[in-house]
């Protein structure tokens, strides 16, 4: 069993926002395998189903971002799942609008969900999913900035960034996440 993990806000409020992309990515994922978010517990809503043959567990924590740890620690808590069958996807600064980055260990990089999950698992050693928001300008608030939703001219960018996410978690969940990272990193 696999289970993918997107970082979001909960509430519509936030549902367009460049931080809510790891939300969109499993939205996307749920609709191409006809799974339903239809549990709440974990601190999260949970979606199960099969994908590519692959029992895969869809969840988006519902306790804000700067707490994403919680829910990932209780529902490894709970179910007795492993670390190395978790994938991450998340919103990253430091990646270009539109691109993704695949990664498996490494420092949360200034974004409080990373960091929260860090801080619960106990270790930087986890399959991540980065999908490029780019920076701000200069002298725009980075909390602003996430909370912010995309240009209209970025509507391209964005929905090619969710189709190459959920492409790189399918692939994913039947290859290693070096070999995935080695086709989708290209």
């Amino acid at each position: 069993m696999k289970w993918i993990v997107g970082l979001g806000n909960p509430g519509t409020q936030y549902a367009k926002t460049k931080h809510n992309v790891g939300f969109m990515a499993l939205d996307e994922l749920a609709s191409r395998h006809g799974i339903a978010f239809n549990q709440n517990k974990c601190k999260s809503v949970i979606g199960e189903g099969v994908i590519g043959g692959v029992k895969t567990v869809l969840i988006k924590p519902m306790t804000f971002m700067n707490l994403s740890g919680e829910a990932v620690r209780a529902y490894m808590d709970y179910y007795k799942v492993q670390l190395e069958d978790m994938i991450v996807v998340y919103d990253d600064l430091d990646t270009e609008l539109g691109k993704i980055r695949l990664r498996y260990q490494g420092s949360a990089g200034g974004h409080n969900g990373i960091k929260s999950i860090i801080q619960h698992t106990g270790t930087q050693s986890f399959n991540r999913v980065r999908m490029g928001i780019s920076r701000p300008e200069p002298g725009f608030a980075i909390v602003d900035y996430v909370l912010s939703t995309f240009a209209k001219k970025d509507g391209p960018k964005l929905e090619t960034m969710i189709m190459d996410t959920c492409d790189a978690v399918e692939f994913g969940l039947q290859h290693t996440f070096e070999q995935t990272m080695a086709k989708f990193n290209g």
